[in-house]
C-alpha cells in the first residue's frame, strides 16, 4: 500500500499491558504505530490478509469503529480518530492517568498533539483494563526502546506527520 509504513518492532500483541510498558509511551520511547497497534489489536483490528501495512476491522470491532473506520486509524496522526479514542472512555475511567499512573500532564513546554494522543491512548489502554476487571502489573515485557524524539512534533522516524 502506498504509504505504509514499516514497523521495525515486533507486534503489541506480544506485550501484555504493563505500567511500564505505559509509561514507555507517555515518555515517547515507542514509535506512533506502535502505540496505535496497542490500541487497535484491543478494538479487535487485525492485519489485513493481503501482504501490507493495513489493519482492518474484524469479528470483534465494536460496530461504531468498524463503520467510522474500516482500516484501522491512525491514532496519533490523525485528529477524528484520537476525539473518538477520548470520547468512547467512560466517565467513571477518565482520570484513570492520574489515579493509576500519578500522571499529571505535560509541562507547558511539552504540548504537543503527538503526546496528547498518546496520553489519551493511555488512558484509553486503562480504561479498557478496568472495564474488564483486570489489574495493571507494574512489570511486563517491553520491546526495545526508542530514544525520545529530538523534536517531539516530528516524532520518530516513520511516525506519520500529525494533522
Amino acid at each position: 500500500m502506498p504509504g505504509a509504513i514499516p514497523n521495525p518492532q515486533p507486534s503489541p500483541a506480544a506485550y501484555p499491558l504493563s505500567r511500564a510498558l505505559l509509561e514507555a509511551v507517555l515518555a515517547d520511547r515507542l514509535s506512533d504505530r506502535f502505540v496505535a497497534e496497542l490500541v487497535w489489536t484491543r478494538l479487535g483490528y487485525r492485519p489485513a490478509t493481503a501482504p501490507s501495512a493495513v489493519w482492518e476491522a474484524g469479528p470483534a470491532t465494536p460496530p461504531d469503529w468498524a463503520e467510522a473506520f474500516p482500516v484501522a486509524p491512525e491514532l496519533i496522526a490523525t485528529r477524528p480518530a484520537s476525539v473518538r479514542l477520548t470520547r468512547s472512555i467512560a466517565a467513571e475511567h477518565k482520570q484513570l492517568l492520574k489515579q493509576q499512573l500519578g500522571f499529571a500532564g505535560y509541562r507547558i513546554g511539552e504540548l504537543y498533539p503527538r503526546r496528547t494522543r498518546r496520553a489519551t491512548a493511555v488512558n484509553w489502554l486503562l480504561a479498557h483494563l478496568a472495564e474488564r476487571g483486570e489489574p495493571l502489573p507494574e512489570a511486563g515485557p517491553l520491546p526495545a526502546l526508542l530514544q525520545p524524539p529530538p523534536d517531539p512534533v516530528q516524532g520518530h522516524p516513520g511516525d506519520l506527520p500529525v494533522g
